[in-house]
C-alpha cells in the first residue's frame, strides 16, 4: 500500500445540512483496510485568515472575544473569514482593521496551516503585519471585541500556559516568536 496515496473510497456522500459558513457532509466509505464505514466532514466557505501584528517596540496586540461554540472567553491573534476567490493578503488587511483599527505598511505571510484535518477541509493563512499605524476599529455586528497589548514574550507565556487556546493563534505567536529570537 502506498502512504502517500488515497486509498479511501467514497461510496456516496449526502449533505445533512448547510449555511453560508459551513457544509457538513455524511460519506459511505471504504477505509484503507479495505472495512466499510462512515465519515463526518465540515467543508467552511471562507478561507481562514489570521494576523500576528507587531508594533516597532516588540508588543502585539490580542483580540478577546465569547467563542459561542466552545462557551468561553478567548484571546486571540486578530482573524476572520475570507471568501473562496478572494485575495487572502486583501483579507488580512481588512480584519487588522476591522477588529484593532490598525493598519499596517509591511506584509508577510508566514503560515499555511489546516486547523482539525481530521474532520474539516479549513486552510488557514497566517501573516505578519509589520510597521504598524493607528486607526479607528469596525468590528461587524457579531464580534464584542476587547484589544489587550502585550509583549511577544507574553503572548508566548499565555500560549505555553493554555491561556490561549486557538489553533491559528497558537501557530501564529510561535512561529513570529521563532522568527523574531525569541
Amino acid at each position: 500500500m502506498e502512504k502517500e496515496k488515497n486509498n479511501w473510497e467514497k461510496i456516496s456522500t449526502v449533505v445533512p445540512y448547510s449555511n453560508p459558513w459551513i457544509e457538513v457532509q455524511h460519506h459511505e466509505v471504504i477505509n484503507p483496510s479495505g472495512g466499510k464505514g462512515i465519515y463526518g466532514q465540515v467543508n467552511f466557505k471562507n478561507i481562514a485568515i489570521g494576523v500576528v501584528p507587531v508594533d516597532n517596540q516588540g508588543n502585539t496586540y490580542l483580540v478577546g472575544q465569547f467563542r459561542f461554540p466552545l462557551e468561553e472567553y478567548s484571546w486571540e491573534i486578530p482573524e476572520g473569514g475570507c471568501p473562496l476567490g478572494e485575495d487572502i493578503l486583501g483579507a488580512a488587511k481588512r480584519e487588522l482593521l476591522e477588529e484593532t483599527g490598525f493598519s499596517a505598511q509591511k506584509w508577510t505571510l508566514i503560515s499555511k496551516i489546516h486547523t482539525s484535518n481530521s474532520v474539516c477541509n479549513e486552510v488557514g493563512f497566517i501573516f505578519l503585519a509589520e510597521e504598524l499605524h493607528e486607526g479607528q476599529a469596525e468590528p461587524e455586528e457579531t464580534e464584542d471585541l476587547i484589544i489587550k497589548k502585550v509583549s511577544l514574550k507574553e503572548a508566548v507565556d499565555l500560549v505555553m500556559n493554555n491561556q490561549i487556546t486557538d489553533s491559528i493563534s497558537i501557530a501564529g505567536i510561535l512561529k513570529i516568536a521563532r522568527l523574531k529570537g525569541l
